[in-house]
Formats: structure tokens, sequence, C-alpha cells
């Protein structure tokens, strides 16, 4: 049986930046978490935020 999870990815920052969970509340909270430890990362090296791109929701199950 083929797992079947939801994916975020954070395309900003880069193609390593996704997380996933195995409902849509899960995935969200994980990228939430993903995402404050991107900019807590990107604040202590002085780096600028990424600029945001459109928001873009697709849903695929892997």
């Amino acid at each position: 049986m083929e797992d079947k999870k939801y994916i975020v990815s954070l395309p900003e920052f880069g193609p390593y930046a996704h997380t996933h969970g195995n409902a849509y509340a899960d995935a969200l909270n994980n990228g939430e978490q993903v995402l404050e430890l991107l900019i807590e990362d990107y604040q202590a090296q002085g780096k600028p935020l990424p600029e945001p791109l459109t928001a873009k929701v697709s849903f695929q199950f892997i």
C-alpha cells in the first residue's frame, strides 16, 4: 500500500525546503514549524528573507 501524504513546499528557501504530514492539518503545522526555523536561521545569519512567490495550492498524493 502506498503512503499518502500532504506535502508542504517552501520554494523561496530552496529546493530542499519542504515537509509533509499524514493529514492536511499535520502538514500545515509542520510547514509552519519549518518556516519559523528558516526565518530564525536567516535572521541569525543576517540574510534578507526571500521575496514571497504567488501562493499556489496543489494537492498531490504520494
